[in-house]
């Protein structure tokens, strides 16, 4: 269970989000799934148990949904925490539909390493469940937006939010029809 601060800037993160969320919604790397209680259409993924995941699967690189199956696919304040960055994206591109679109936030690395140290003591995901091999920080819009585009995707919309500390991005996939 996360704190009261956790879960005001959670709930900041899904009414940032909720407004580009259309269809079928995939919440990948969902934590305790609230972008899918909000919108009540669709389902949320994860590799580990947060205590209210409707799927949890061992690899995000490999879930057990058919192609095209979702008009969004979201991850937020969640893609540092995914290794295989690049197999995840692919995964994303496989179950969304062509004229989907790929939903993230992030924070950029140094607001992230200050962020976490700040809330090392009541931060769940990092009392919990803590920092795995291959995860890191963040990712600067340049980063981000290189790693994304690279697996088909094009940016169409970049937005910061939270005084500017965290940003949304929407993407299509390249071949939207």
């Amino acid at each position: 269970m996360t704190d009261r601060l956790g879960r005001i800037l959670e709930s900041k993160r899904v009414r940032m989000v909720l407004p580009y969320v259309r269809g079928r919604l995939l919440d990948l790397g969902c934590g305790r799934n609230k972008l899918v209680r909000a919108y009540q259409n669709g389902i949320g993924v994860d590799v580990y148990s947060w205590g209210d995941v409707d799927c949890l699967v061992r690899d995000s690189s490999h879930l057990p949904f058919p192609d095209g199956a979702f008009a969004t696919v979201a991850i937020l304040a969640a893609f540092n925490h995914i290794p295989n960055r690049e197999a995840v994206l692919l995964e994303c591109r496989r179950v969304l539909a062509p004229n989907g679109r790929l939903l993230m936030t992030m924070l950029t690395p140094r607001v992230s390493r200050i962020w976490h140290a700040f809330r090392a003591r009541w931060d769940a995901d990092q009392r919990d469940r803590g920092l795995k091999e291959g995860e890191v920080f963040g990712f600067s819009k340049r980063e981000l937006c290189g790693l994304v585009q690279k697996q088909g995707f094009l940016l169409v919309e970049h937005r910061r939010f939270m005084l500017g500390l965290n940003a949304l991005y929407v993407f299509h996939p390249l071949d939207r029809r």
